[in-house]
C-alpha cells in the first residue's frame, strides 16, 4: 500500500507519494504538476493500461 505525505521545498507545497516507508526515491511534485497530471489523467490511465505487464 502507498503511502501518501505533505511536505514543503523552499516553501512551497509538496506531495510525496511513497511505495513503503522505506522507500528511498519516493515521487513528488507541488502543486503546478498536481494541475498538470489532473488535467491529463485520462491520458495518464491509457498510458499505464497500454504499457503495464
Amino acid at each position: 500500500m502507498s503511502i501518501v505525505e505533505e511536505s514543503e521545498f523552499k516553501g512551497n507545497a509538496m506531495i510525496v507519494l511513497k511505495n513503503d516507508e522505506e522507500d528511498k526515491y519516493p515521487f513528488q511534485f507541488g502543486v503546478k504538476k498536481a494541475k498538470l497530471i489532473l488535467e491529463n489523467i485520462e491520458a495518464i490511465k491509457s498510458f499505464v493500461d497500454k504499457n503495464d505487464k
